[in-house]
């Protein structure tokens, strides 16, 4: 025995047979600093299991907990001009998206999707905050009348999730003209009756908030959630004062009579079922995502002596006969 086969040829082997872990395995929780494991954090919607902190969540995975089964079919949505206005601030504008859609893999920052929720079929469009911020911009604009006009097409209430940091600069008064672009195609569904409604959820902020994020029949934000115009840093500086205690966040909003409820995002699938069928005037879900069973002819309730026609009774007995 010498150092080689002691020492060397044992570090050999282990050095091959070293397993990498995957660094995403273990996430903190912003507000609580808990270490969740990737599957428990993800099952439960990407709120934290220790202290109900809602973190952030794409929008194809709101969606694959939303819709029955997780089924949902995408709406295509018009692409707008690319870099209308050449900008360019540290990035050209169009480097900056090619980079927004490898980190997030989505075309642009909102995904509309047609599909039912406790059998209930609706439309539905969610803001990426990974991509850009969220930030409204001409395709934003195109993509929320395309959910519009693919509700009013097929009778179906509109389900909108916003989150943004506001309009998109690098695309200036055009990002701006989305605001009464959006408000309009809102106005389409109320003239065509049908329900919209919209989750707030955290940040949503800037032009979105003071366009079609609080356009909605029904307002429903997400516990925790941002929700302003200009941000408290901002109006802090200005005023020179300090602000209550939770401004601007969900649950003072609901205080104040902004909001119609918090709920938290384990219970908004039944929160929305329960909203849509009210307001579309259908009877209540049934528990399970199950339609009625009906009742073979076999096990049909018999007819009662009282109910059956009697044998001497003429054919238009318990009818109203004209008067002689």
């Amino acid at each position: 025995m010498n150092w080689i086969t002691n020492y060397v040829r044992p570090r050999i082997n282990s050095i091959f047979s070293r397993r990498e872990i995957p660094e995403n395995l273990w996430f903190k929780c912003d507000d609580c600093g808990t270490m969740l494991f990737h599957r428990e954090l993800s099952g439960n919607l990407n709120v934290c299991t220790s202290c109900g902190h809602h973190m952030a969540i794409t929008p194809r995975a709101r969606f694959a907990a939303l819709f029955d089964r997780g089924v949902f079919g995408e709406v295509p949505v018009p692409a707008p001009t690319p870099d209308p206005l050449h900008f360019r601030d540290q990035k050209k504008y169009p480097d900056r998206l090619r980079g927004a859609q490898r980190e997030t893999g989505e075309k642009e920052a909102m995904l509309v999707a047609t599909g039912e929720i406790g059998r209930t079929p609706v439309v539905a469009a969610a803001q990426d905050f990974s991509f850009m911020a969220g930030s409204m911009g001409m395709y934003v604009g195109n993509a929320i009348i395309a959910a519009a006009e693919e509700a009013v097409k097929r009778k179906r209430p509109l389900i909108l999730f916003s989150a943004a940091g506001g309009a998109r600069m690098q695309e200036g008064i055009l990002s701006l003209m989305q605001m009464p672009r959006t408000t309009v195609a809102v106005q389409m569904l109320r003239e065509a009756k049908l329900p919209y409604i919209v989750v707030l959820t955290h940040p949503t902020t800037g032009g979105v908030t003071a366009s079609y994020a609080m356009l909605g029949d029904v307002q429903i934000a997400e516990p925790g959630a941002l929700i302003c115009f200009a941000g408290p840093r901002v109006i802090e500086q200005t005023i020179r004062e300090k602000l209550p205690e939770g401004f601007q966040r969900a649950e003072y909003l609901l205080e104040h009579g902004m909001l119609d409820r918090v709920t938290p995002r384990t219970e908004m699938r039944e929160d929305l079922i329960t909203i849509i069928r009210m307001l579309m005037r259908k009877p209540p879900a049934v528990k399970g995502d199950l339609p009625a069973p009906e009742l073979p002819a076999e096990v049909a309730p018999p007819v009662t002596s009282d109910d059956a026609p009697k044998k001497d009774a003429p054919a238009n007995a318990g009818k109203d006969t004209p008067d002689t």
